[in-house]
């Protein structure tokens, strides 16, 4: 469980890094840094399970409210947007990703 911990902590600081140059990275970044203070705090066991829950619930509604009108799937041409709802889904994405590893750790942390 420590190296699934460690993997998910260095993916969301990567995941944070790749924001820089989106138009609201001060948002994305703050949701994936507070992601991989989660696999941190989970680590160091310095968090109740119930944060991560809490967390996972937020990431959960993050990511439904998100979801594109017009779903036109993620990868279309290469890594850039191509239209808001590709921006869109590819935001859920990575919501829905941080919801699960957060009740993962709340669930097995």
């Amino acid at each position: 469980m420590k190296i699934f911990k460690i993997a998910f902590g260095i993916i969301f600081i990567i995941f944070s890094y790749l924001q820089v140059n989106d138009p609201d990275s001060g948002v994305w970044i703050a949701i994936y840094s507070f992601a991989a203070l989660g696999c941190y705090m989970s680590i160091r066991e310095l968090w109740p399970s119930w944060v991560f829950y809490a967390l996972a619930a937020g990431y959960l509604i993050g990511a439904i409210l998100q979801w594109p009108p017009e779903f036109e799937g993620i990868f279309f041409g290469g890594m850039q947007m191509k239209t808001l709802n590709i921006e869109l889904a590819r935001e859920s994405l990575g919501l829905g990703i941080c919801a699960a590893v957060m009740a993962v750790l709340g669930k097995w942390g």
